[in-house]
């Protein structure tokens, strides 16, 4: 149910910047541009680097910090390892932290969302995400599902889609095989995790 989610959202930010939200012209599927008073500062002039990153950085810290140290960090991990385990145990209202997780997660997204508005595009559009999400998912495998290693993890993954347009101009390499190399990695670590679980029991 939460990646059908997904196509709700596609569709509902495409009724908006179609009909109530849609630029002054009405001519593109667009919002009008936000000011320069609202837009994140570049941090290296001459680059696209802004202040999303440390953005980023502090949030990725402060989920570590907080699954790490605190009460409900600890149930969270608890449900994570074994939703049984933990609504067994009485101790855990397991639904209560899905839920919690879920909307979590859900306004970590649509941050990230307002940070690409706030730093690159300065509008929304239709197609803002290319696909960003089912990468956010092979960053988060690759890094064992740590918050600490996606920042990591999502540096490297952020390096292949950025020069995946330069590799295909200078080298002639497919765009395409970013998306395969993606493929790949999910398939890995997917292999890798069933292969410790097998060798363990």
């Amino acid at each position: 149910p939460t990646i059908l989610m997904n196509f709700v959202g596609i569709y509902l930010a495409a009724f908006v910047v179609h009909g109530p939200l849609q630029e002054n012209r009405g001519v593109f599927p667009q919002t009008d541009p936000i000011s320069d008073a609202a837009r994140l500062s570049v941090l290296v002039e001459g680059t696209r680097l802004h202040a999303g990153f440390l953005i980023a950085l502090l949030v990725g810290l402060i989920l570590w910090a907080g699954l790490r140290w605190t009460h409900f960090g600890f149930q969270v991990r608890s449900v994570g390892a074994s939703p049984d385990a933990a609504r067994v145990s009485g101790m855990i209202e397991s639904k209560r932290v899905l839920l919690v997780v879920f909307l979590s997660s859900g306004a970590i997204a649509g941050l990230a969302g307002g940070i690409e508005i706030t730093g690159v595009t300065f509008a929304l559009y239709e197609g803002l995400s290319p696909g960003w999400g089912y990468t956010a998912i092979a960053v988060a495998l690759l890094a064992g599902l740590h918050p600490a290693w996606v920042v990591f993890t999502g540096l490297l993954f952020g390096g292949l889609e950025a020069g995946a347009g330069a590799m295909q101009r200078e080298a002639g390499v497919p765009a395409a095989w970013v998306s395969a190399v993606e493929a790949l990695v999910i398939l890995f670590v997917l292999a890798g995790d069933q292969i410790r679980r097998r060798f363990g029991a």
